[in-house]
């Protein structure tokens, strides 16, 4: 399987879009829209609302382009860093957050408690960053996970996790550090 986006320049294309080249933001839309898509469905669990989130954080991508920097982590990183942000941001507005009940909470609990993170089909980024993620204690790793890639926010976890808010906050304080730590 090949790495998708490994021939292709996301930090001049953003840059491009910094200077209003607009063929530069078709060019990161035509690369990333259908994993973005996933990354967006996941959290929003909508297909039609995740359509318009992404429509949306592509316009965020286009607006903040000048924002980017490239001392600060990867353009492809900011970009899919938008995405997450504007469909947080989706689920958050008040009468939309999903609520998930009991038995589903823990079935994602226990999914992710018992599976390594497959790494598979994405970048060499998220490949080094599996034996990061499997070096943190369960809690950490589950906070980390539930929070950076189902879309959960600090209250879901710590009710999904039967632990208080401020113990979940930590946790995944402390597991970004730790993480930060073993990439560099």
């Amino acid at each position: 399987m090949s790495q998708r986006g490994a021939d292709f320049d996301h930090e001049a294309a953003l840059l491009a879009c910094a200077r209003g080249e607009r063929a530069a933001l078709k060019q990161i839309y035509d690369r990333e829209a259908r994993w973005l898509l996933g990354v967006v469905l996941r959290i929003v669990r909508d297909r039609a609302t995740a359509e318009d989130v992404l429509q949306d954080a592509f316009l965020q991508v286009w607006r903040r382009a000048e924002t980017y920097r490239p001392d600060l982590g990867s353009a492809r990183g900011w970009i899919y860093t938008v995405v997450r942000h504007q469909a947080l941001s989706e689920v958050r507005k008040p009468g939309r957050e999903i609520a998930l009940d009991d038995e589903a909470m823990a079935a994602v609990v226990e999914h992710h408690s018992h599976n390594t993170w497959d790494s598979g089909g994405f970048t060499s980024e998220a490949a080094a960053l599996q034996p990061c993620l499997e070096a943190l204690d369960e809690p950490k790793r589950n906070s980390i996970v539930l929070a950076f890639v189902e879309g959960y926010t600090h209250d879901q976890i710590a009710k999904a996790l039967g632990t208080p808010l401020g113990t979940v906050k930590s946790w995944i304080r402390r597991g970004l550090q730790s993480l930060k730590e073993c990439l560099s």
